[in-house]
């Protein structure tokens, strides 16, 4: 995209909703569509990361690729015909790049993302955003100095027929109580191990794989999909799926711009080497100033929101309860809850990657912009941090801190090899 037609589009997007620009333009030809199109890139494309990159190429044009595993970049490069990398640096030199995909292992989401802000490009970056709590503040100041837009991948807001977006306006809404409960049900975590330590393959940097975490023979079911069963790298069942819910849920109780004030729980870990060791099982609880409450759990895949009025049960299969029976009987309340929808998610719904595409041409804030998924996020590492430490722990949600707890704060960064550092 040129710098004339970039500020031209950031221009005329000043007085459209963010949500509702649409991609082609009336009277715009298909070959100007064409050449109009965002240039895209996108790293880390094994599993869930090529899934994006695919949904990405649909709406700009694919124009590199990058994964550590150079197989899994070939791969992926082969339909477009785009460039193959195994180093992202070398992709975030290129001018030529707007949009850049983020669907690598965990511990790299953050580095990444700061530095394609920090080279001038726009993120869609999987979820977690984080490894740790810290890094969620460096990614929301990378976000205030560079301007650039960040949407993270908690598509719960934009997608599944507006279940998640319907349980979040009625629970806001008053209608099951004042004082709210959440039940945060993600399942459990994989057990395995202990494996054997081998040899990397050719096609795989190792090196690179492991970014910032710390060096350690080579391991197959330490990468692709598993790593998410490794501390190291991820922050097992509780970030991985929890976040999806727990976002929900933060977003339904009000809390999306705060913390919780204590939070406590159980985990059951394997602390054999060489063995998944994130928590298998857990049951933690997270308590609000205002009475609200969240507890996350690896119960079936659910989230119940309850309140002296009612509850109501939403996942990506339905939404249920009572409460929305009653919504449902009522033509008035329907149109209700249906235009509270928009108003919530800012105008109508549109698929995850199309917010993200239709707020880098507005330059506003996407559905799922880094500084609520850093608060929803950040409930789930203090889940992790209590259930390793084992005891109840105090939390000030605006110095962003645990209270007169040296053990438990030292815990909210993690020590990084210096060669992958992130600087902002």
């Amino acid at each position: 995209m040129t710098t004339q037609r970039r500020e031209f589009l950031k221009t005329a997007a000043a007085v459209a909703p963010a949500v509702t620009v649409p991609y082609f333009w009336t009277g715009m030809t298909h070959a100007a569509a064409e050449q109009d199109k965002l240039q895209v890139a996108s790293i880390g494309v094994g599993g869930r990361g090529s899934g994006i990159g695919r949904q990405a190429a649909r709406l700009g044009q694919m124009v590199a690729c990058c994964d550590a595993d150079k197989n899994r970049a070939m791969g992926f490069a082969k339909p477009f015909g785009c460039d193959v990398y195994q180093d992202y640096r070398q992709v975030l030199d290129r001018k030529d790049i707007d949009v850049i995909t983020i669907g690598t292992p965990d511990h790299w989401h953050v580095k990444i993302a700061v530095e394609a802000m920090q080279a001038g490009k726009d993120v869609y970056c999987e979820k977690p955003l984080t490894l740790t709590v810290d890094e969620g503040k460096l990614a929301q100041k990378a976000v205030k100095q560079t301007g650039r837009i960040l949407q993270v991948g908690t598509q719960q807001r934009s997608e599944y027929a507006s279940r998640f977006l319907k349980a979040v306006v009625i629970a806001r809404s008053g209608r099951l109580g004042e004082t709210l409960k959440a039940i945060s049900s993600v399942g459990r975590a994989q057990k395995g191990g202990p494996f054997t330590e081998s040899e990397p393959p050719a096609h795989l940097d190792w090196n690179m794989w492991l970014g910032q975490a710390p060096m350690t023979p080579y391991i197959k079911e330490r990468t692709h999909y598993q790593f998410r069963w490794w501390q190291e790298y991820s922050g097992g069942q509780v970030t991985d799926w929890g976040v999806h819910h727990t976002d929900i849920a933060m977003w339904a109780l009000g809390m999306e711009k705060t913390g919780p004030v204590s939070v406590e729980g159980k985990g059951e870990f394997n602390k054999e080497p060489n063995c998944y060791n994130v928590a298998h099982s857990f049951d933690t609880t997270m308590k609000f100033a205002n009475g609200h409450e969240i507890v996350l759990n690896s119960g079936r895949n659910e989230l119940i929101i309850e309140g002296e009025k009612g509850r109501i049960r939403v996942n990506r299969g339905g939404l249920s309860g009572k409460p929305v029976e009653e919504i449902m009987a009522s033509k008035e309340d329907t149109d209700w809850l249906n235009q509270e929808v928009e108003k919530l998610y800012g105008g109508k719904v549109v698929p995850h990657m199309q917010n993200f595409f239709n707020c880098v041409k507005s330059r506003q804030q996407p559905i799922s912009d880094c500084f609520s998924h850093h608060r929803s996020v950040s409930v789930c590492h203090l889940a992790n941090i209590a259930m390793a430490l084992d005891r109840k722990l105090a939390w000030d949600p605006v110095k962003e801190d645990f209270v007169n707890d040296e053990q438990a704060s030292s815990m909210l960064s993690r020590k990084q090899r210096e060669a992958f550092a992130i600087v902002v």
